[in-house]
């Protein structure tokens, strides 16, 4: 395995996951998505954003194209347009992993925190690692919060992912 393929393989099972799990979204009732349910984002509308805001944030330093929407405020109030951002985000991170080579990954990246304002220096390979990563934690809170309100998101493994079951 090298470094490029397992980043592409993992863009693949983001967008591969993301479509499973807003197809069982759009099937609630607009005022189920965005109820507190007690998640660290509230609701599984505002887990979702979280999830996109999160990937804009990375690629938006990755790529040098800043995004600059403060942690929590609400990206789209509209569960379809908020899909149709997701589906753009995820064509995205397909297109940038196939271009990401060994040297860029092994060199150091700097960043500014959204969370804390602190900069910090860490090898690049480590924070694409941690942008999937992240889809993956909260993804696993929104799974939870959809079988808690009797929706199967079915089976999420990456061995399942459709491409590498074929």
């Amino acid at each position: 395995m090298n470094a490029s393929s397992y980043y592409e393989t993992m863009a693949e099972y983001n967008q591969w996951m993301n479509e499973k799990l807003y197809a069982i979204c759009a099937e609630i009732p607009e005022e189920k998505r965005k109820e507190n349910l007690g998640a660290f984002f509230k609701s599984i509308h505002g887990t979702l954003e979280h999830i996109l805001h999160g990937d804009r944030a990375w690629m938006g330093r990755f790529t040098g194209q800043s995004f600059a929407v403060k942690l929590g405020q609400e990206l789209y109030a509209n569960f379809d347009e908020l899909r149709k951002e997701r589906e753009l985000m995820d064509r995205q991170i397909i297109e940038w992993s196939k271009t990401l080579s060994p040297k860029w990954l092994a060199q150091p990246f700097e960043y500014t925190s959204n969370v804390d304002g602190k900069t910090r220096v860490l090898p690049t390979w480590v924070l694409v690692t941690h942008m999937f990563n992240h889809q993956i934690h909260h993804r696993g809170q929104l799974t939870t919060l959809l079988s808690q309100l009797g929706y199967d998101p079915g089976i999420t493994d990456l061995p399942w992912l459709p491409s590498l079951s074929d």
